[in-house]
């Protein structure tokens, strides 16, 4: 039986940075991570998967809803702004120290840019420029109604569309494009290297259960010679995507009781013509379809993949049963449990509009998809674009009292009382974020260790505003980004 002190569920993104963040507080600590696929970063984290921008909330306009009194509202596109500089300040720590490679494998720039149409979503938009512009994490955000600086900002948008149209965009020329399968592969490339860790890839978890020693055994299957093994552990992580679910009911802890899932799968419509990607180097986001999820917003969107520049529009959401790209369409079937039925019934009781959506987004055509795309590209021809699958996303189901069980769109750590497990649920913001929540993971399951001097100096090191707020901190926002577009060779 193996005995690490940590096991990691799952080899993505989330995986990835709790398991460099240990060996670099801990270096004695030992580490195996188990993944049923040949390879890491094959599901949420592959490029081609995910939208992969860096969320930073530039230009997500979801983040910053309008209350009915007309206010728009900051906070979350604030809070999300300030956990993507930790994970910037990560990043550059990683490769200023020789553990991750050039950085222009995985993050470069792409400014990023919300475009709206018609009166009201004009006046919304230059509202949320307003309110946000103030704020030192989004100094340099500009606002335009200008027809002349909106065709230099995004040609292609701009292409062949009406005069007479009512339109805005603001522009942010510090966005960035994240390849997180990239990143994700090059740590663990890294972790590879490192004494005490090893890397199972083809292993399936089973079974996982806790003694009353406190100490978690798991049963996990070779899928190549499919022999069992087994393994225990202090600590487990449960960072498998959309997989999390099912693993954490197998574990049975308190905390995992009525927690539920619902699946939202995507597609992306990929640009072919090498002339049109030429003239598009922005990432332009617009405003989500009434009663679309959030991951769901619409965005003609440049990628850097694999050192190509790629053009993508979408994604189109769609609805399926499968919990993973590489999953079974019995995941959903597999979730239910006497815990969760109640809060799952209720939350799709209360979402209909959304599944009726998610059934209408199945059933669209490509003629259908092309019309979407013209609202943001109007000279788009049906030739230069073809379909893909993107990944599978699980959406929170949880408890509520007033409404039985509530659907959550976001992230959430779920972790035991005596913090031997923790297990991530959710989508987006995710990726771009993974530094704050496994930060989060780190006091709740390493509480005693993250209050040593030793752990607070390391923590420091790593990301110098640990501890500190940039958006209350001017200075000390300016002299961060400053300092992590140098590292990660980025403008500035």
């Amino acid at each position: 039986m193996e005995q690490p002190d940590v096991i990691l569920i799952g080899a993505g993104i989330m995986s990835a940075t709790l398991g460099v963040f240990l060996k670099e507080l801990q270096p004695d600590i030992t580490i195996d991570i188990f993944e049923r696929l040949d390879k890491p970063a094959q599901e949420s984290s592959e490029a081609w998967n995910n939208a992969g921008t860096g969320h930073s909330a530039f230009c997500e306009l979801n983040y910053t809803p309008e209350s009915e009194n007309g206010k728009v509202d900051c906070k979350k596109a604030i809070h999300i702004a300030e956990q993507f500089k930790l994970s910037r300040q990560f990043w550059s720590y990683l490769v200023a120290n020789g553990k991750l490679p050039n950085p222009e494998n995985f993050i470069h720039n792409v400014p990023h840019l919300s475009f709206v149409w018609g009166n009201e979503n004009v006046e919304f938009l230059q509202k949320r420029y307003v309110a946000l512009v103030k704020n030192p994490l989004f100094s340099g955000m500009q606002f335009s109604t200008d027809l002349e600086q909106l065709q230099s900002w995004m040609p292609l948008v701009m292409e062949n569309r009406s005069k007479a149209e009512k339109v805005a965009a603001t522009y942010m020329p510090f966005g960035t494009d994240v390849n997180f399968g990239a990143l994700t592969k090059s740590m663990f490339e890294y972790l590879n290297k490192q004494d005490g860790v090893t890397v199972h890839y083809n292993h399936e978890v089973r079974k996982i259960k806790q003694k009353d020693d406190k100490i978690w055994r798991l049963k996990i299957k070779n899928l190549v010679s499919d022999e069992t093994i087994k393994s225990r552990a202090k600590f487990v992580f449960i960072g498998a995507g959309g997989g999390s679910l099912l693993l954490l009911e197998k574990a049975d802890v308190k905390e995992g009781e009525g927690f539920g899932g619902f699946p939202v799968s995507g597609q992306w419509l990929k640009c072919t013509n090498e002339e049109i990607i030429k003239k598009h180097h922005i990432k332009v986001y617009g405003k989500a379809s009434v009663g679309a999820p959030p991951m769901s917003v619409p965005h003609l969107d440049t990628r850097i993949i694999d050192g190509k520049k790629e053009l993508l529009f979408g994604p189109f959401a769609g609805f399926s049963t499968k919990f993973l790209k590489n999953g079974s369409y019995l995941d959903l079937i597999k979730s239910i449990e006497i815990e969760n039925i109640i809060p799952m019934l209720s939350a799709g009781w209360h979402n209909i509009p959304l599944t009726k959506y998610l059934v209408q987004q199945v059933m669209q055509s490509d003629e259908k998809r092309i019309k979407a795309l013209k609202e943001y590209f109007p000279n788009a021809k049906q030739k230069d674009w073809q379909l893909l699958e993107a990944g599978q996303r699980v959406q929170v189901i949880k408890k509520d009292e007033k409404e039985g069980g509530i659907l959550e769109f976001g992230t959430e750590v779920i972790s035991t009382s005596d913090g031997t497990l923790a297990c991530l649920l959710g989508a987006s913001p995710g990726a771009s974020t993974a530094v704050a929540i496994m930060i989060d993971v780190l006091n709740k399951c390493f509480g005693e260790e993250m209050s040593t001097s030793i752990w607070q100096e390391k923590l420091k090191i790593m990301i110098p505003s640990f501890g500190q707020t940039l958006n209350e901190n001017p200075e000390l926002c300016d002299s961060i980004r400053e300092m992590t577009s140098k590292t990660l060779k980025l403008d500035y």
